[in-house]
């Protein structure tokens, strides 16, 4: 339900943070991204949200070498629409196995399983999120693009700085 994908770059890990960091803090990316130990998230402007903006979560993690560090990103809605989503598919999965418990016990005390009834409604609301949130992403799509953008363009800029402004 998230789209991901992984770009190596070509420092270390200490070294990407602070390239990475130093970029941030610039004026040019600051309104948009927020970053915080080995993450960077990147933000739609609020007056261009809509409930099913998405947002890019990256996080760093140490590459191959100790020489290279991988940028993983993951695209998924803000954090409180994803809270919600979240909050939504565990009721239903506990209501799911719960009918199917209550039902079952229902039907082997020889009385009528009515509570069997309530196992399509659950799958219905799971189902019914997964097609919103690919409904969701296909919507986004443009936003989406944007996000990457300036992904692309934080490591551009990280590429221009200089050793001696990283140790600073």
């Amino acid at each position: 339900m998230q789209p991901t994908f992984r770009e190596p770059l070509p420092w270390g890990m200490d070294e990407s943070k602070r390239r990475i960091r130093a970029v941030v803090r610039d004026t040019e990316m600051s309104p948009h991204a927020e970053t915080a130990g080995t993450v960077i998230d990147y933000k739609v402007a609020t007056a261009e949200q809509r409930i099913w903006s998405p947002h890019l979560s990256i996080q760093l993690n140490p590459g191959d070498t100790p020489e290279s560090t991988e940028a993983f990103g993951r695209f998924s809605p803000r954090p409180e629409i994803w809270t919600l989503v979240m909050a939504v598919y565990l009721a239903s999965a506990c209501t799911l196995f719960g009918a199917m418990i209550y039902g079952l016990v229902q039907w082997m005390m020889k009385n009528p399983p009515w509570a069997l009834l309530v196992i399509p409604v659950s799958l219905g609301t799971i189902v019914g999120l997964h097609l919103a949130s690919l409904i969701g992403q296909s919507w986004s799509h443009d936003q989406m693009e944007v996000l990457k953008a300036r992904w692309e363009r934080t490591i551009e800029l990280a590429e221009q700085i200089s050793i001696t402004e990283t140790s600073s």
